[in-house]
Formats: C-alpha cells, structure tokens, sequence
C-alpha cells in the first residue's frame, strides 16, 4: 500500500496515500481496534454542518479570511453529500468526548480544502487545528453535533415513520369500525367491542408517540458550540455561539438555541436521556401493537385466527406450509433493543466527572441506532403487515356467539349475582347463554334477545 507522511504533536504517522484523512485520526484507527461499530455517518454529516457553520460565523466576525470560510464549506458539503464517506474509518469506542472523530472531520476539511484552494490557483492552505477548528473545541462540538444529529434523525426520519403507519392504522379503524368481536382482557374473553375500535387504541398509542417525541424534542434544540474547552468559551469569540448557531438554522432549516449554561451543555446528557425516553415509550407501543397482531393472527387452525396478516416467506425449514408472523416479530425485536438501548444512555449520561462526561460516542450511537431502528420497523411492518390485515368473519362470529362475557349485558336486568349464575350453568352444561337462563327461568327467549345485542354492547348508551 502506498503511504504519505502526516505530522501532529507526537511525530510522524504513515497514513494511506488514497485517503485524506491526516495523523490524529490514524493514531485513533490503530490505538482502539475495538469491535466494528463505525462512528454514525450522522454525526459525521452534523460535525460538517457544524464546521460550515463555524467558518461563517468566524470569518463574519473577522477571524477566518472568507478564502478558508469557503473552502471549509466546500469540503462540508462534500462530507454533507455522503461523498466522503470511505473517509471516516473511527469506531465508536474511542475517547469518550468524540476527540478522535472530531480531528477525523477536521483533517478531512483541511485536505479535500486545501486541494479545492490548489485548483482555485490558490496557495492557502487549511490547517485542521487553527483554521477548520478555530473557535471550538472537541468537548463542545461533539454534543453539538450530537444534538444537531438528534433533531435532523428523529424530524427527517422517525416522525415521518410514525405518520406513515398512523395512516394505515387510521384507514384500517375507519374500514373495519362495524366489525364487532369479542374482546380480551387477562387473555380472558370480556365484552364485545368492534375491531376498529381495536385498533383506534393502536392508533392512539402512535399519536401519543408522536406528540411525546415532538415535545421532548425541544430539549435537545440547545446547542454547547462555543463552550470551547470546559464552559467558559475560552479562545472563541463572544459571540461567536450565536453566530454559528443562526448559521446553523440557516443550513439545516430546523430550530436550535445557544445553550443558555455551557457548562451544563458539556457535561449533561439528560435532554438526551428526555428524548429517548419518548422513543422508549414509542418502543413500548410498538411491542404491544406487534404482539396483538401476531395474537390475533395466530393459528390457523389452533390459534385466536381472527385476523390474517401478509404471507411473506415460509416460516420453517421442517414444517411444510408453515407462515410465521415475521414483521410483529421483527418489530417486537427491535423495541427490546431499543429498551437496552435507554439504559445504556441512561448509564452512560449519569457518567463523567466535573466539567465533561466522556461517554458522548456511545450515548450518540445508542439514540441513532434507535432512532434508524424504529423508524426501519415501522415502515416495514406498514408495508409489508398492517397494510395487509384483514378480519377473518367467520372466526370472529364463531368467537362472538360462544362467548359467555355477552352476559355482562344483563346485569341491569337481573342483577350481577343471577347473570353469573347463567354464565356458570352455560359453561358446565357446555351450552349457550340464551338456553341456561331460559332453564334457569330467570329470562324468556324474547327478553335474552332484547337485551343481549352484542354490536349495542360496543356503543353504550
């Protein structure tokens, strides 16, 4: 492989001639070996926002010649573009400020700069530290970044997810709003209700998601940018937070806020604890919805059966024409990873010490992964599932008549003690409701009926 050598404060590195990166990121890539996960590209693509961001804010408050402010801001958007992605090599388990990957971006803006200044016909240069990391320091630009990441994953992605399936949820409450059924409590049979009412619970367990998410989402609008080193600002402009932060809003077109407190800003996570916090709970409404669908789809012959759901591969190596409801399990996987993810930031935002929490790659790849995963899961079990239910009648009919919960109706008319005592004779003597309380004398076959009107028992007067 054919090498260059970078220089940094501790010497020479020898760094792949293809890659631009420079000798503090290949410091990094050989000193923590450690497992696969990858830096997310989203914080990657939120730190060249940032940089952008910041060479305007500085060369409008004259520190940074507007030569270099373009130059980082075209390297920015190349990283933006995801055109410099074979460029960021780092792992997640590295310093616990995001040291390493913020050189990583430094370095790759002052190479692909600079030879965007050479074919300018220019002979500037960029330098990593004093120009494409002027005005900053690691400790404040990885929470930015990390929140900048937050707001753009969860409003590009994760809201949008949610409307799409609460759209599907919605139609199906509309279509299926007179199919009346049995419901279950205890895994018990209860009283009657229609399946779209079923489902306008689902349905409103995503709205609440939505809103929940939205709400909290506001916390993590504040940003740490020009806290520099420990919260004091030290070597940037006094208003420089402010400049890049209205820079920001101009690239990204979402809302952010200065940090009011940078020394809270730098060494606190628990907005991000907040949030996630709303994406547990989204987690928690997904893994109810997934196993109600797999409940009710379940048999065909020796299960609940009341609905079926997509056949979208052979569900067994063994088991000829076996299907298995594969997107409610997918689901109900990614929500368990999801709750591991929340006690992993909640672990990790509880950590560090004085003016820095050093666990911020971790936190940062935790909320993404959750974020990817329940918007991926959503879409997916949209597309390819609840698109897809439909009520099985006659299963459904089957489970309405035979139940002894319609009872429940004549507990205004004979009292709670003599409906009991009918349910209890049906369910001896193996017959229906109507005949026990005929024998039991305690109602003629015209008052059962009149009283008994399983699809009245769903909209009580």
């Amino acid at each position: 492989m054919d090498y260059r050598i970078e220089k940094d404060t501790l010497g020479e590195m020898k760094v792949p001639a293809d890659k631009y990166w420079g000798a503090q990121t290949q410091r990094s890539k050989q000193n923590f070996p450690i497992s696969v996960e990858k830096m997310p590209h989203e914080v990657i693509r939120a730190f060249a926002i940032l940089k952008k961001s910041a060479a305007k804010a500085n060369n409008n408050l004259g520190l940074l010649d507007k030569q270099k402010a373009d130059a980082i801001g075209y390297a920015a958007d190349q990283i933006v573009a995801g055109k410099l992605d074979d460029h960021f090599p780092l792992v997640v388990w590295q310093t616990g400020s995001g040291t390493q990957s913020n050189m990583n971006v430094n370095e790759v803006i002052a190479y692909v700069g600079t030879e965007w200044l050479k074919e300018q016909g220019s002979n500037v240069t960029l330098h990593p530290n004093d120009d494409v990391n002027k005005s900053q320091s690691s400790n404040d630009t990885y929470p930015a970044a990390m929140h900048i990441a937050f707001v753009l994953k969860l409003e590009d992605y994760v809201l949008p997810a949610v409307k799409t399936l609460k759209g599907t949820m919605n139609e199906k409450m509309k279509a299926f709003q007179e199919v009346v059924k049995i419901g279950r409590t205890h895994l018990q049979d209860a009283t009657p209700l229609t399946l779209g009412q079923e489902i306008s619970g689902w349905h409103r367990m995503l709205e609440k998601s939505e809103a929940m998410i939205s709400e909290s989402l506001d916390s993590v609008r504040d940003l740490a940018i020009g806290g520099t080193a420990v919260g004091t600002g030290l070597n940037a402009h006094p208003d420089f937070s402010e400049a890049v932060t209205k820079a920001i809003i101009e690239e990204t077109g979402k809302t952010f806020r200065s940090a009011s407190n940078k020394f809270h800003a730098l060494t606190s996570h628990d907005d991000t604890v907040h949030v996630h916090g709303a994406l547990k709970g989204l987690a928690a409404d997904l893994m109810k919805i997934a196993n109600d669908v797999r409940w009710l789809a379940s048999g065909p012959r020796s299960g609940i059966g009341e609905i079926t759901i997509p056949a979208n591969e052979p569900g067994s190596s063994i088991m000829p024409g076996k299907v298995n409801p594969t997107q409610p399990e997918a689901v109900t996987m990614a929500a368990v990873q999801v709750m591991g993810n929340d006690a992993a930031i909640g672990f990790a935002a509880s950590q560090g010490n004085f003016e820095l929490n050093v666990f911020k790659p971790v936190i940062a790849y935790n909320f993404l992964q959750s974020c990817q995963l329940m918007a991926d899961c959503m879409l997916s079990f949209d597309e390819r599932c609840v698109k897809g239910l439909e009520p099985e009648l006659e299963q459904i009919e089957k489970y309405l008549r035979d139940s002894l919960m319609l009872v429940t109706a004549l507990n205004p008319h004979i009292g709670y003690e003599n409906a009991a005592k009918i349910a209890k004779k049906a369910f001896a003597d193996d017959t229906n409701l109507k005949e026990a309380a005929v024998e039991l004398e305690l109602l003629t076959e015209e008052e059962f009926e009149k009283y008994v009107n399983p699809k009245e028992m769903t909209y009580p007067k």
